[in-house]
C-alpha cells in the first residue's frame, strides 16, 4: 500500500463541512479530531487513502490489512494490532457510512447495525437488519470471538469433526487453542477378575449424538483405573470423566486484622482494660451480643457531605463547623471540588451570605422556587428566573443603625460566618466548571447587587470584594441590558473611591457575554463613571490603565457610545493620551547593517620578522612546541592561500639557527618541520604539490601574518617610522610593548644613548624630525633635543595597558582571534522603538489596547450624528480630522519605528483616511 499523502487545509475544512452535515442528518455523533495510540488522525486523509485502496469492505476483507494500514501510519511494529483495530473503528464509526453514500451511491445500514456496533466484520453494503447477527461478545457468543486488537476479523472459527461433538472434551473451542490430542493410556495388564463391574457395561460406548444431555449425564462414572480390559473402552470413560469435570468453588478468606496499637489504639487500649480488670477480679460489663449499639461499627457520610448537611442545618454550631472546614476545601480542593457533584450546596452558600441584609436593613430575603412561595410576602425573591427590581425593593426597607466602630459579638459571629460562605463561594468559581454552573443561578445574581448595594461602612468591605471577584468570574457568561440590577450596581463601583473595587468593576464590566454570541452594547454608562476612566488612565498604574482600556476598547467599538462620548465627554484630551500610551514602556534599540560584503587584505609578499622581545620565549620552549608556537605568531588559518615548503623551512632555520649553540635545542628535521605544520593548525593546512611546469611544494590553507601576534594572541607593534625621511620605506620591527617600540626607536632612529640606570643622554646642538608615517610635528621647527622628540613619540603610541585590583598586570589570556585579513564590511546603525510583545512577537500590552481604541474612534466617528451635524454646520471641521491632524505626525513616527505595532499602526492610519 502506497503511504498516505497529508491533505491540503482548503479540501480538509471544505470536507469536514460535509462530513458533520452527513452525521447531523443521519442522527450520529462524529469525532472530528480522533486519537490514535496519542496521534491524531486526519480524516480526509483517511478517506482518501481508503477509498484509493478500493474501500472499507474491500480492505476489511484481505486478512491482516489493516495492520498494513497502521504500519502505513507510521504506528510502531512491535505492537500493531491494538492501533491497528483502534484506525480501523475511527474509519468506522465516522467514515464507513459516508463512503457506502458518496463513493459507492448506496444507502448505507442503519445506525443500529453499524455505529451502535463494533468495528468487527465486513461486508458493510450487504449489511441488513435480517441477515446480520452482531459477533462477538454484542451476540453473547463464547466461542468465536474475535479480539478487539487484532486489527483484522480476527481467525476463522475451526469447523468441528463429529469427534468433537460427542465427545465434549473438545467441544469448546476458543480461537487460538488447538484441540487437545486424545489422552494416552498405557498398557496395563489385567489382574483380576475378568467379570465386569456392575454398573458398566463390558461393550458401553460414548453415547451417540441423538442421546439427549440428561441420558448422557444419568451415565455411572466409572471408578477405579481401568473398568475393561479394552483400551479403546477405558479411553472414552477417561474423556467422559474429563468433559464432565467442575472445579470445586472457591470461597474468599475472610481475613481480620489483628487488633494492634498501631492500627487500633483505641480498642487494643480497651481490651488491655479488660485484661486487667479480670486479672484483678473486677466484675466485667454484661455482653449484649447480636446488638448494634448507636454510634458503633457506622462512620457517617464523609466531610463533603458532613458539610454541606450542615451548612443546611440552620444551627449556629454545626454551620461554624461546615463554613469553616469548606473554606479549607475550596482553597485547598477547589481543582476537584464541583457544585454539580453537591446538589444544593451552592443555594445554600447564597442563602447563608443573602443573610447579610438583615444586619443592615430591616428585611429577611428568602428565595422562593414556587408561584405560591413568590406571592406569600415582599421578602420572597424569584430563584428561577430572578428578581427584575431588587434594588426598588431594597430602597423601600427602612436602613438599621450599625456602629462601625465598635460590633457585638452577634453581629460579629454572623459577619464571620457570611464572609467565610462568600469566600467558599470566590474560591469555587474559580474553577471555570463551578463558574458555568452558577451563572444560571439567579438567586446568585440577585445576591451579587444585595452586596454591592449595602451601606459603606469598613465591616462590608471584604464581602464587597468577594462579591465583585465573584462577578468577574460569571459575568463572562451572562448577558445584562442596561436595566438589570447587577450592572447597574457594576457602574456604580466606578464611582468608589477603592482601588480594589474599580479594577474588579471595570475587569468584571468588560467580560460581560464574552462567552456568548450576544454581544455587550455597555449601554447606559454615566458620563461621569467615563470621564473617571479617562482620568486614570492617566495614572501610573499599569493594571488600573490595563483595565481602563479594555472597557474603552469594548466602549467604543459601537457608533451609538462613541456619539454618546463625543457629546458629552472631552474627547480630545482622550485621543492624545492614548497617543502617549503608544510608547509605554519603550526602550530603544539599535541594531547595524552591513553595506557590503566583508573584504579581505593581499596576503604578505614576505614573511613578517619575529618581535625581538618574543624570540626569547620562544627559545625556551622545545620541540615541537617551539616551531608551532613560531607558526601560531607569524602565520595563521586562510583556505583560499598557501606558502611553498622551503620557504617554510629556510624562515625557520633563520630564526633558530643561531641560538642552537646557546639553548642546546636542536631544530627538527625537515620532514618532521612540515608535518609539524598539520598538526599545529589541523587539518586546514596539509602538505600538498602544486602542478605546473615547474611542481611545487606547498602547505595549503595558511597565509602570512600581517602583523606577528604574542603567544596569547596579543598583536604585536610595529614601528612605523621612515628609513629615510623622503623614502615610503618603513622599518619592519616589531615588538610586543609599547615602551619597547620607544626604546627602539630612540635607539635605532634617533642615535639615543642609554645609561646604566636606564635614562636617556639628553643630546643638544642637534635637530630632530618626527619621520612617524603621517606625522607633521617638526617639519617646519625641529626639535632641538631628545627629551622633546621622545615625549612627542609617546603620542604616536598606545596607552600602558593597565590591570584590574588584584590582578596582576600581564598578557590577556589566549583567545581565538579573528582573521587579521578579513576587512569588515562599512556598517549603518538603525534605531527604533520595541514595546511589549507576547509569545508570538507580536504586540501586547497598554501600547496594543491604547492603538485599538484610537482605531475604533477613526472608524466609527464618520459614523455618529455628532459628525454629520458637524459637517453640516458652516465652517464645521469633521471630528476625523479635529481629533487626528494634530497628532498624524506623532502616528506616522510610532508606524516607523515600532516594529511591534507596525501593523496596527497601518490598519489606524488607513482608517483615518478612509473616515
Amino acid at each position: 500500500m502506497a503511504p498516505p499523502r497529508p491533505s491540503n487545509p482548503v479540501e480538509y475544512n471544505e470536507f469536514m463541512k460535509k462530513l458533520a452535515a452527513y452525521h447531523e442528518k443521519r442522527g450520529t455523533l462524529l469525532d472530528p479530531t480522533p486519537k490514535v495510540a496519542g496521534k491524531s488522525i486526519d480524516l480526509l486523509q483517511l478517506f482518501n487513502y481508503v477509498v484509493a485502496e478500493g474501500g472499507y469492505d474491500k480492505i476489511s476483507g484481505i486478512k491482516l490489512a489493516w495492520r498494513k494500514v497502521a504500519a502505513d501510519w507510521g504506528f510502531p511494529a512491535n505492537n500493531i494490532a491494538p492501533p491497528a483495530f483502534s484506525l480501523k473503528s475511527v474509519f468506522y464509526k465516522n467514515l464507513a457510512a459516508y463512503e457506502i453514500s458518496t463513493i459507492h451511491g448506496k444507502e448505507p445500514p442503519p445506525k443500529e447495525i453499524l455505529e451502535d456496533v463494533t468495528a468487527k466484520g465486513t461486508g458493510l453494503m450487504s449489511r441488513t437488519l435480517e441477515n446480520y447477527r452482531p459477533a462477538g461478545r454484542e451476540s453473547g457468543a463464547l466461542g468465536n470471538e474475535n479480539s478487539d486488537i487484532s486489527g483484522d476479523d480476527g481467525t476463522p472459527a475451526r469447523e468441528r469433526n463429529e469427534s468433537e461433538e460427542v465427545l465434549g472434551s473438545g467441544g469448546r473451542v476458543t480461537r487460538g487453542l488447538r484441540q487437545a490430542p486424545p489422552q494416552r493410556i498405557l498398557f496395563q495388564p489385567e489382574t483380576g477378575s475378568s467379570r465386569v463391574t456392575r454398573n458398566v457395561s463390558a461393550t458401553s460406548h460414548a453415547p451417540s449424538p441423538q442421546h439427549n444431555s440428561h441420558q448422557y449425564h444419568q451415565q455411572q462414572q466409572p471408578r477405579g483405573a481401568s473398568t475393561t480390559n479394552n483400551p479403546s473402552s477405558n479411553m472414552e470413560n477417561m474423556s467422559l470423566a474429563v468433559a464432565n469435570y467442575e472445579p470445586r468453588p472457591h470461597h474468599p478468606l475472610t481475613l481480620r486484622p489483628i487488633v494492634t496499637p498501631g492500627n487500633n489504639p483505641a480498642e487494643f487500649a480497651r481490651r488491655q482494660k479488660f485484661l486487667n480488670d479480670a486479672a484483678a477480679g473486677k466484675p466485667l460489663p454484661s455482653k449484649q451480643s447480636g446488638i448494634m449499639l448507636p454510634g458503633k461499627y457506622f462512620d457517617g457520610p464523609n466531610i463533603y457531605v458532613r458539610c454541606l448537611q450542615a451548612l443546611r442545618s440552620g444551627i449556629f454550631s454545626e454551620q461554624n463547623y461546615a463554613l469553616h472546614h469548606l473554606v479549607k476545601i475550596s482553597m485547598e480542593r477547589g481543582d476537584k471540588y464541583r457544585f454539580e457533584g453537591f446538589p444544593g450546596l451552592a443555594e445554600a452558600l447564597v442563602e447563608k451570605v443573602m443573610e447579610v441584609a438583615s444586619l443592615f436593613f430591616k428585611v429577611n430575603w428568602q428565595v422562593a422556587y414556587t408561584e405560591e412561595e413568590m406571592m406569600s410576602g415582599p421578602y420572597m425573591l424569584n430563584g428561577i428566573d430572578g428578581t427584575p427590581d431588587i434594588l426598588l425593593r431594597m430602597a423601600k426597607h427602612a436602613k438599621l443603625y450599625v456602629d462601625d466602630n465598635i460590633y457585638t459579638a452577634e453581629f460579629a459571629d454572623k459577619m464571620l460566618q457570611i464572609n467565610e460562605a462568600a469566600l467558599t463561594l470566590r474560591n469555587m468559581v474559580m474553577l471555570e466548571d463551578n463558574a458555568l454552573y452558577v451563572s444560571d443561578l439567579a438567586p446568585l445574581r440577585d445576591l451579587l447587587s444585595i452586596v454591592l448595594n449595602l451601606p459603606v461602612v469598613d465591616s462590608v468591605v471584604e464581602l464587597k470584594h468577594y462579591a465583585l471577584d465573584i462577578a468577574e468570574q460569571i459575568t463572562k457568561y451572562l448577558h445584562f441590558d442596561e436595566t438589570d440590577p447587577l450592572y447597574i450596581s457594576l457602574l456604580a463601583q466606578l464611582q468608589s473611591d477603592d482601588r480594589g473595587a474599580i479594577l474588579t468593576s471595570l475587569r468584571a464590566i468588560s467580560r460581560i457575554s464574552m462567552q456568548l454570541e450576544e454581544n455587550n452594547l455597555l449601554k447606559g454608562v454615566p458620563a461621569t463613571a467615563i470621564q473617571n476612566i479617562i482620568d486614570w488612565t492617566l495614572l501610573n498604574d499599569e493594571d488600573l490603565a490595563h483595565a481602563c482600556l479594555d472597557f474603552l476598547y469594548q466602549y467604543t467599538a459601537v457608533v451609538d457610545n462613541v456619539d454618546f462620548l463625543l457629546a458629552n465627554v472631552q474627547v480630545e484630551p482622550l485621543v492624545n493620551q492614548l497617543v502617549r500610551l503608544l510608547a509605554y514602556g519603550a526602550r530603544h534599540a539599535e541594531r547595524e547593517y552591513a553595506l557590503t560584503r566583508d573584504g579581505r587584505v593581499p596576503a604578505p609578499q614576505r614573511i613578517a620578522p619575529l618581535p625581538r622581545d618574543l624570540l626569547p620565549q620562544l627559545i625556551k620552549l622545545d620541540e615541537p612546541e617551539r616551531s608551532s608556537q613560531w607558526l601560531r605568531c607569524l602565520f595563521e588559518e586562510d583556505p583560499e592561500e598557501s606558502i611553498t615548503q622551503i620557504a617554510l623551512w629556510q624562515a625557520y632555520q633563520a630564526c633558530f639557527t643561531p641560538t642552537v649553540s646557546e639553548t642546546g635545542h636542536a631544530l627538527l628535521p625537515a620532514a618532521d618541520f612540515i608535518k609539524n605544520v598539520s598538526t599545529t593548525f589541523g587539518d586546514k593546512a596539509a602538505a600538498q604539490v602544486q602542478p605546473g611546469v615547474v611542481q611545487k611544494f606547498i602547505i595549503k590553507g595558511i597565509r602570512m601574518r600581517s602583523a606577528p601576534v604574542g603567544l596569547n594572541g596579543e598583536e604585536a607593534l610595529g614601528c612605523k617610522w621612515k628609513i629615510k625621511e623622503n623614502s615610503p620605506e618603513l622599518c619592519r620591527e616589531y615588538f610586543m610593548s609599547p615602551e619597547e617600540v620607544h626604546k627602539h626607536i630612540l635607539k635605532a632612529h634617533l642615535g639615543g644613548v642609554e645609561k646604566e640606570n636606564g635614562q636617556w643622554e639628553n643630546k643638544f646642538g642637534r635637530q630632530y624630525t618626527c619621520l612617524w608615517t603621517g606625522c607633521t610635528r617638526f617639519k617646519t621647527a625641529p626639535a632641538t633635543t631628545l627629551l622633546q622628540m621622545a615625549n612627542h613619540i609617546k603620542v604616536h603610541l598606545p596607552p600602558k595597558p593597565v590591570g584590574r585590583k588584584g590582578v596582576d598586570d600581564g598578557p590577556p589570556p589566549m583567545k581565538k582571534l579573528k582573521p587579521s585579513y578579513i576587512v569588515s564590511a562599512p556598517r549603518q546603525a538603525f534605531s527604533y522603538q520595541v514595546t511589549a510583545t507576547d509569545d508570538r512577537q507580536d504586540a501586547a500590552g497598554i501600547p496594543l489596547s491604547a492603538v485599538l481604541v484610537l482605531r475604533n474612534l477613526a472608524r466609527n466617528l464618520s459614523k455618529t450624528e455628532a459628525e454629520e451635524a458637524a459637517l453640516k454646520s458652516e465652517g464645521g471641521v469633521s471630528w476625523v480630522d479635529r481629533l487626528f491632524k494634530p497628532v498624524e505626525q506623532r502616528l506616522f513616527e510610532v508606524m516607523t519605528h515600532n516594529k511591534s505595532l507596525t501593523l496596527y499602526m497601518t490598519d489606524l492610519l488607513s482608517a483615518i483616511k478612509d473616515a
